[in-house]
């Protein structure tokens, strides 16, 4: 047999889930506690966040912060939980509070928006010892300074300018972890890799989108 062969199970009610695309597992990952994550699954969805095969969530969303969501992700997820603690609209000692409730709750990490200070990230570094995710979305970024202030990972969401985002980053830096937006197709998520990601994080269909599809196969057997 090949030693690298892999024996897969899948039983009948929970073979069909979202499966990230196989390419982004050329990336290194990033270890974290003894957790290899290459694959994140960009979405706030219970349902979604149960059928998967993401190595990791990130769940950022664009509302204020609640510990009530923070409560609910951490409590139906099975992988790894990277939660959104603010840092744009919502300011200030919120956002460490936000940080320390979720690392209680069993966070993997805390994501903080691009806008948020250096002063806010240093707080947040002195009270929790989980990583901290800094969401990066131009070149114009003063990576050093983000770094100096305690952040652990560079998150980079730049659209079409992610993959010189990250050239730019692993240049100055060719330790620091990077997770990446990947792009639509297996070959911008390669080029993402190429560029020195070492997680690519992945925007699921909708819920709706899914339930469009199934819906079409239902009304053909009628």
């Amino acid at each position: 047999m090949n030693s690298k062969f892999i024996p897969e199970i899948k039983g009948n009610l929970r073979s069909h889930i979202i499966e990230l695309p196989l390419v982004i597992r050329e990336s290194s990952g990033i270890l974290i506690f003894g957790k290899r994550i290459k694959s994140i699954v960009f979405t706030t969805d219970v349902a979604i966040i149960r059928n998967t095969n993401a190595d990791a969530v990130i769940a950022v969303y664009p509302f204020t912060p609640q510990p009530v969501i923070t409560h609910s992700l951490m409590e139906v997820a099975d992988v790894p939980v990277f939660c959104g603690v603010g840092g744009g609209i919502t300011k200030g000692l919120r956002v460490v509070n936000l940080a320390l409730d979720a690392e209680f709750q069993g966070a993997i990490g805390v994501v903080v928006n691009a806008p948020t200070s250096n002063e806010i990230i240093k707080e947040i570094r002195k009270t929790v010892d989980i990583p901290i995710v800094v969401t990066v979305v131009s070149e114009k970024e003063d990576f050093r300074s983000r770094i100096d202030a305690g952040v652990t990972i560079f998150n980079v969401s730049g659209a079409d300018r992610t993959v010189d985002i990250v050239k730019k980053i692993r240049n100055e830096f060719p330790e620091v972890p990077i997770m990446a937006t990947g792009g639509p197709n297996q070959e911008t998520i390669r080029a993402t890799i190429s560029a020195g990601a070492n997680a690519i994080t992945f925007t699921p269909p909708t819920t709706a989108e899914i339930f469009s599809q199934i819906m079409d196969r239902y009304r053909d057997t009628i």
